[in-house]
């Protein structure tokens, strides 16, 4: 179960009082199908940058309105999409790119208007997509699995068993499905995850589908603006029905899995997680339906 920070007040046992008199459900109804989910995030700018002319010298380009706040490894990404993902990683980590004449790291964001410089690339060929039996395989998987959509996101039904990206023996996860998606034309962008959802966790992801929502959203969820609820169906009945677990976690590495286990304060790469918890409803005193 992945841990969530969540105010105690928004998790009530089914049966609390609601603050203010009333017998109101503690939970909110599910909404209802005539009702459209409303997703609303900031306009793109009309005009998208262009894509660099790749060159065999060294570059300087600069950082865009639409690329504001973007990481430095997934800026190499939308710039030269035949760039593979260990060789961008490569060229940060020796100080062959620079931003504003200062060495940076792959995971520093960018501002507008700062010049980066670009070093000699080594490109891969372009993989089909449009016509490739498995890209078109791909994009149907993907279009069944659609909750919502417009011109910025798409939220997704992550089914259990699926991993979000690729690892240690994962060849097939969401990452690699969204290359299906981007259209055929140069500019076109490929739409990219915000958040993630561990391989056995499933329900709602988000994936923007444009440069602007991927920063606005993934800032959302970088400052724990996002409000996350999980729901757990579990052996026994927790006492008491409605706390707060407060632990540290590590992740443990297991041959090619891993996993995140409860560690002591002090542990080297522990972190400090917070759980508020509710009991939903019971089934005697065997299960537990755990928000």
């Amino acid at each position: 179960i992945e841990r969530f920070t969540q105010r105690q007040s928004d998790l009530r046992p089914k049966h609390a009082p609601k603050r203010g008199g009333g017998n109101g459900r503690a939970f909110p109804a599910r909404p209802s199908r005539e009702q459209p989910l409303k997703l609303e995030v900031a306009p793109a700018p009309a005009a998208a940058p262009k894509p660099v002319h790749f060159s065999a010298g060294v570059q300087t380009v600069a950082v865009t309105a639409d690329e504001n706040n973007m990481r430095v490894d997934r800026f190499f990404e939308g710039r030269f999409p035949g760039l593979s993902f260990s060789h961008i990683q490569r060229i940060i980590r020796k100080g062959e790119v620079r931003v504003n004449g200062k060495r940076t790291e792959p995971k520093a964001r960018l501002e507008a208007g700062q010049s980066v410089r670009i070093p000699p690339l080594q490109l891969e060929a372009p993989k089909p997509r449009d016509d490739a039996p498995q890209a078109q395989k791909d994009r149907a998987f993907i279009k069944s699995i659609t909750l919502y959509e417009d011109d910025d996101v798409l939220v997704l039904n992550k089914p259990m068993g699926l991993a979000v990206q690729g690892g240690s023996g994962t060849t097939r996860h969401i990452d690699g499905m969204l290359g299906a998606l981007r259209g055929p034309h140069p500019d076109a962008q490929r739409p990219r995850l915000v958040h993630r959802l561990d391989k056995d966790t499933a329900g709602c992801l988000l994936v923007a589908k444009t440069r602007f929502a991927a920063a606005a959203l993934a800032k959302t969820f970088r400052t724990r603006a996002a409000r996350k609820i999980y729901w757990a169906l579990v052996a026994g009945v927790p006492k008491p029905q409605q706390g707060r677990i407060s632990t540290f976690l590590a992740k443990q590495e297991v041959e090619e899995d891993s996993y995140m286990r409860i560690a002591k304060h002090g542990e080297k790469d522990a972190v400090h997680a917070v759980t508020y918890y509710a009991v939903v409803e019971t089934a005697a005193q065997k299960l537990a339906w755990i928000s």
